[in-house]
């Protein structure tokens, strides 16, 4: 068998974010154009960056969440640019945020068809209803991600920390594919 190239790539990258400061987000809401703000509807706001693009949402207890990023590095650039844009908007933050990477989802290709058929009866902790979803579900111990394996080879991994945690899980997802021989 000639030598498989694997991709993945990272799709989106979900932070929280704790401040220690109160936030008014009627004040915000009317000091920021880009914000959305329906307390009827979710008693969040939301921003919207484009750079880098990230979409986040910030709660009165001085929470928010961060979604759409393409990479953990850049987490801390879009918490210092919505910390400012609350700071313009007439709001004091005194506490340094606390940023904790929640979820990494990925996508990928390893580079030959699954027998998903013979996957599903020789992994552990693997889920295959062809009938419900195409994909095997494989939850991995080790990193602990979930990953959704297709018998295209595509893959979808969800759950890492951090990215480091991705290359590792696809690399042990890998070898264990190879060793129990589940590439078609």
């Amino acid at each position: 068998m000639s030598k498989r190239e694997i991709t993945y790539k990272v799709e989106n990258v979900v932070a929280s974010v704790s401040l220690e400061d109160r936030i008014d987000l009627n004040k915000l809401s009317n000091n920021i154009s880009e914000a959305e703000y329906d307390p009827s509807q979710f008693p969040g706001l939301v921003l919207r960056l484009t750079d880098p693009k990230a979409a986040i949402l910030v709660f009165n207890t001085g929470k928010m969440v961060v979604t759409g990023l393409r990479g953990e590095e850049d987490a801390p650039t879009v918490v210092s640019k919505v910390i400012e844009k609350i700071k313009n908007a007439g709001i004091d933050i005194k506490s340094e945020p606390k940023i904790q990477i929640q979820n990494i989802v990925a996508s990928g290709n390893l580079g030959a068809r699954l027998d998903l058929e013979v996957a599903s009866l020789t992994l552990e902790d693997a889920l295959y209803e062809p009938e419900q979803f195409p994909g095997l579900i494989y939850r991995a111990k080790y990193p602990k991600v979930v990953f959704l394996l297709f018998c295209s080879g595509r893959i979808v991994c969800t759950g890492a920390k951090k990215e480091t945690d991705v290359q590792e899980a696809v690399n042990k997802l890998d070898k264990m594919l190879t060793e129990l021989e589940i590439y078609s």
